[in-house]
């Protein structure tokens, strides 16, 4: 017997109500249901990071978050970045800094390096490197990737 629940989540400042199984995942929801698929599906394990989304601020590995869990919180996706049609300035500086090559850890990386400005708006080169530890980048990018989130600085809101 499939259990479902009702939920109410906020993503990218838009409510949403869904009925999901209990088994279903947040990047399941996500993708699948709501048709973001910004949040790239990688190990399904939580190893690799390219899901990484934000609840409620805090970036999580949505192939290991359920969506029940979602209930009433606010979840942050790359497609929620841009405002007005202009790039969030992590994005642009990922660009500008060429930290985007395949693309596919992008999101995750970028949402990882939100959370960590957030809290942290002028972090050390190591605490960078500590925070996306968890965000593989198969393309070996990293030293680009660190200098576009060290760029921005206190500049991202």
């Amino acid at each position: 017997m499939k259990r479902t629940f009702h939920i109410k989540i906020n993503v990218n400042g838009v409510w949403f109500e869904q009925d999901v199984d209990a088994k279903m995942t947040l990047l399941e929801l996500l993708r699948d249901r709501l048709g973001l698929t910004g949040t790239k599906r990688g190990c399904d394990e939580g190893d690799c990071g390219t899901c990484t989304v934000l609840v409620d601020g805090r970036p999580i590995n949505s192939c290991l978050f359920l969506a029940v869990k979602a209930h009433k919180k606010k979840i942050l996706t790359i497609e929620g970045l841009e405002k007005d049609g202009e790039l969030h300035p992590l994005q642009k500086s990922f660009i500008q800094h060429g930290a985007v090559q395949c693309g596919f850890c992008t999101p995750g990386m970028i949402l990882r390096a939100k959370a960590l400005l957030d809290q942290n708006p002028k972090p050390t080169e190591a605490e960078i490197r500590r925070s996306i530890s968890g965000n593989l980048c198969r393309c070996t990018g990293y030293q680009q990737i660190v200098e576009a989130i060290s760029a921005v600085g206190g500049d991202h809101e």
